[in-house]
């Protein structure tokens, strides 16, 4: 596993990549929102504020989270949110809408393993957490299993936007108990090792470098 920066670079635009794919699947899925997104819609609906508006007012709120934490933001941390919405809607654009429920469960299933690996891969990098991953990331490196983290903050962020009025299905469950699991299995073991330091499978979480 290359600690250089050309290869962490690589690993971190592909994790991205397919981190976009994994939501496109997830939409073409249509069998619930994810859980930031029931949250998204239920402060949209409270507020009449633009969706849009929403989740960037939402990703900066949590960002503020990182002071605390003392999380720090890097090169990863801006790309998360320009190629992630780039590769959702090239896939949107190439994947047609699945009618038969058989193969929407298949999108979800695939969409949820993909969601993991290309987390894995991104956070791996070291180069920097999106706004919602870094608060898993900072929690983690207080010593918390970073799977049970982000079942944590799945569970409640799905919780609070339902209780906002945003729309659950069985793929939001589905997803808010599986992907912290998934993350927490697959993240040490893409993630590239600090020098001198090798990479644990305890609660420690990838930071930037």
């Amino acid at each position: 596993m290359s600690t250089r920066l050309p290869g962490r670079l690589a690993r971190l635009l592909s994790g991205l990549v397919l981190f976009g794919v994994s939501v496109a699947l997830m939409v073409r899925a249509d069998l619930g929102l994810a859980s930031w997104d029931v949250l998204h819609q239920g402060l949209a609906a409270r507020t009449g504020l633009p969706l849009g508006q929403v989740v960037n007012l939402v990703a900066l709120a949590v960002l503020l989270l990182w002071i605390p934490l003392r999380q720090r933001p890097g090169v990863g941390t801006v790309a998360n949110a320009v190629v992630v919405g780039v590769a959702a809607d090239v896939a949107l654009a190439v994947l047609p809408p699945v009618a038969p429920v058989a193969g929407r469960v298949g999108l979800l299933v695939v969409g949820i393993l993909l969601n993991g690996l290309a987390t894995a891969l991104y956070l791996g990098a070291r180069l920097g957490p999106g706004p919602r991953d870094g608060l898993m990331t900072g929690l983690a490196a207080r010593g918390l299993p970073i799977g049970r983290v982000r079942t944590a903050i799945e569970l409640g962020v799905l919780a609070l936007g339902w209780a906002l009025g945003g729309t659950v299905g069985p793929g939001t469950l589905l997803f808010a108990v599986s992907i912290g699991p998934l993350a927490g299995h697959l993240i040490p073991k893409f993630t590239v090792p600090a020098p001198g330091r090798p990479v644990t499978t305890g609660a420690t979480s990838p930071c930037p470098a």
